[in-house]
């Protein structure tokens, strides 16, 4: 399939300057403001470091303020992160894991204090809504998941050429196995090191 990126989410919002005061208060950019035609007008913002943005304004959507629920935002210190909404005045709750171990239960349900015992990726949380009741979850990864993998980033030409070094020789031994040569071999780099190459590990 061709690639389909989530790029936008709509947020429904019952006056459009005070979410806007709320999320840019957060450090989200602002991308847009557009007013139209017979008070039609369309904001757009993004957390630091997202890929997605959100959308608000007048005209845009039928759905009710602060019907949005469960929109995740994903940090690396669940802990800090808190502290520094919480210093902001953002009413947040305190950071908390499922009783499953898995993923969380809707609303408060299954709920226990603190970040998960083991510190594992994905299970810690922190909720926090807008003034409208759009409700937010922070999820703390530090580790992704197989195939989860979509930034490689190296900081400098030595990591890279490092990296590259690594990939040769895996795919060395990869053609020892195939019998013969990979003529896709461009194809086996950019995986191995969507796989392997992030930040030259």
């Amino acid at each position: 399939m061709p690639d389909m990126k989530l790029e936008i989410v709509v947020l429904p919002v019952s006056d459009v300057d005070r979410a806007k005061a709320f999320y840019t208060a957060l450090g989200w950019r602002e991308d847009a403001d557009f007013p139209g035609a017979g008070g039609f007008r369309v904001i757009q913002l993004t957390p630091p470091g997202s890929p997605a943005s959100v959308i608000f304004g007048s005209g845009i959507t039928d759905a009710a303020p602060g019907s949005a629920q469960g929109l995740h935002l994903v940090v690396t210190d669940i802990e800090a992160t808190r502290a520094r909404l919480a210093e902001q005045g953002v009413p947040i709750s305190e950071v908390f894991h499922d009783a499953g171990g898995v993923f969380h239960h809707t609303g408060t349900e299954a709920r226990v204090s603190g970040p998960d015992p083991d510190h594992t990726s994905y299970a810690s949380f922190a909720s926090f809504s807008d003034p409208d009741g759009n409700g937010w979850v922070l999820q703390e990864i530090t580790t992704r998941l197989p195939g989860r993998v979509t930034d490689v980033t190296f900081s400098s030409a030595a990591e890279l050429a490092g990296a590259l070094r690594r990939a040769a020789a895996a795919h060395g031994e990869h053609e020892k196995e195939l019998g013969h040569q990979d003529a896709d071999w461009p194809a086996w780099y950019a995986e191995y090191l969507v796989r392997h190459g992030l930040s030259g590990t």
